[in-house]
């Protein structure tokens, strides 16, 4: 197979608006896997008992692929340049979920990619995912050499810092593979010290007291524990990713609109009085529906 070149996947990845593209040889993950495993252990997925199947995928990817000799992982730039009013009474919403749900945005770009590949090479394969499959896809952003996996648990780029949006390409081809990336963390813990709930230790996240988690994944109600802890977050969470000195200093505006900010604080009073109609049509195309109406209202009561 010399039809595909890395040269040629990446002009095509990079037309299409992906940003990042690196490419590591299809091998198992017994080591990453085995760090899974203790987290698994310590319960630190929380209610995410989807983290535990199809484990057998996660360590091999030639079980989804049988034939697969390379991963392609992709990094798109999603920051724009915006802040919060910060105004009592209404509830910011992470970055990542400011417009369009990136799936949205990803599976299309992704489905286009693989139509292009294809036609230069009938015989390329592939599965692609963007976060939504049995596939620890930050791990293979660090073989790929996309960034290095922070202290925080994010993927940092040189380039983008943390404001990436990651996908996954499992394919039959061989390519020339990418470097891993030195970590650039250093001594630096500004993530650790500044998370309220306390939920990072170094390179690891207790999704029990995450505030992403606990808006967003949560179907349970929010332990008082975290009562006046939340600093107004009614979705997701970027406190960890602010005050990051690589995206202080690295962090480039992206023009896309699909990324610009439609949902960037939510009133807690709208959110009291909203119906299943309001909260189907305002938030149809947004990340924000996955946390359902009950746990929004949930979120916004806790924060009162």
């Amino acid at each position: 197979m010399v039809n595909l070149k890395n040269q040629i996947v990446s002009e095509k990845a990079k037309s299409l608006g992906f940003d990042l593209i690196g490419f590591s040889k299809a091998e198992p993950l017994i080591q990453e896997a085995d760090k899974l495993n203790k987290w698994l252990g310590l319960g630190y997925h929380a209610k995410m008992e989807y983290m535990n199947k199809n484990f057998d995928k996660r360590i091999d990817i030639k079980n989804i692929l049988p034939d697969a000799k390379s991963v392609i992982s992709l990094g798109m730039n999603y920051y724009t340049d915006s802040n919060y009013s910060n105004q009592k009474g209404f509830g910011k919403v992470s970055r990542y979920a400011w417009g369009k749900d990136y799936h949205l945005i990803i599976w299309e770009k992704l489905e286009q990619l693989e139509e292009e590949l294809q036609e230069v090479d009938k015989e390329f394969k592939c599965v692609s995912y963007v976060d939504t499959g049995p596939v620890m896809d930050k791990v293979w952003a660090v073989k790929c050499g996309i960034g290095w996996l922070a202290k925080h648990t994010n993927i940092i780029s040189k380039e983008f810092g943390s404001w990436i949006f990651l996908a996954t390409i499992i394919t039959n081809y061989e390519f020339s593979y990418s470097q891993p990336m030195d970590d650039f963390c250093g001594t630096c813990t500004a993530c650790i010290d500044a998370c309220p709930t306390n939920a990072i230790e170094e390179y690891v996240v207790n999704s029990n007291k995450c505030i992403s988690y606990l808006t967003i994944e949560n179907k349970e109600a929010i332990p008082d524990e975290f009562k006046k802890k939340f600093d107004g977050w009614i979705f997701g969470c970027d406190i960890c990713q602010d005050v990051c000195p690589w995206n202080k200093k690295f962090s480039i505006v992206k023009s896309k609109k699909d990324f610009l900010p439609v949902n960037k604080e939510i009133a807690l009073i709208d959110v009291a009085g909203m119906t299943e109609e309001d909260f189907k049509q305002k938030f149809e195309t947004s990340p924000i529906k996955r946390a359902k109406l009950n746990g929004l209202k949930r979120n916004a009561e806790f924060l009162c």
